[in-house]
């Protein structure tokens, strides 16, 4: 009796995993309705991000075109054009800069890539050009990666340099 009790709660067990192993696969394959924006997809950029929150609040999506101009022929004061995010990805990791209208950086966030940790002392800008240090994390024989990021008509860009420490 004992031991046909143990086949019945371990086929139990087993049916229940296997349930919701097919529930949750269920579940991820019709979460992708093909449109490309499901969270599993990829990251939103900032104009996806703005689509998904017209969509969410039924408002018609900013398309960073001009309002229509009024009837009443007045000039409403342009504000400067808003600070451009995007993400630039290095060996070291990956950093989240706003490129600006005035041709400086900021650093808004970073990121280590496995196997290293971003040093403590970054020069987030704004400036023409910021700086961080990518630190092996346990690795003595690796050096550590010193990038500068500066902003290019096509998007900010990392390069390596030389420590200006090391002499």
């Amino acid at each position: 009796m004992r031991k046909w009790r143990s086949a019945v709660v371990t086929a139990a067990w087993v049916a229940v995993g296997t349930a919701a192993g097919a529930l949750g696969a269920w579940q991820l394959a019709g979460s992708d309705a093909g449109d490309g924006d499901a969270a599993h997809s990829r990251p939103l950029d900032e104009a996806a991000v703005r689509r998904a929150l017209a969509r969410a609040s039924n408002a018609p999506a900013d398309t960073g075109a001009p309002p229509p101009s009024t009837a009443t022929g007045s000039a409403k004061p342009t504000s400067p054009p808003a600070a451009e995010r995007s993400t630039v990805r290095f060996t070291g990791g990956s950093a989240t800069v706003e490129c600006r209208a005035d041709g400086t950086v900021r650093l808004i966030s970073w990121s280590p890539a496995d196997g290293f940790h971003i040093d403590d002392d970054v020069e987030r800008g704004p400036a023409a050009v910021v700086r961080l240090e990518a630190e092996p994390a346990d690795d003595d024989e690796q050096e550590d990666l010193h990038y500068e990021i500066h902003c290019t008509p096509e998007g900010p860009r990392a390069k390596v340099v030389q420590d200006k420490d090391d002499d």
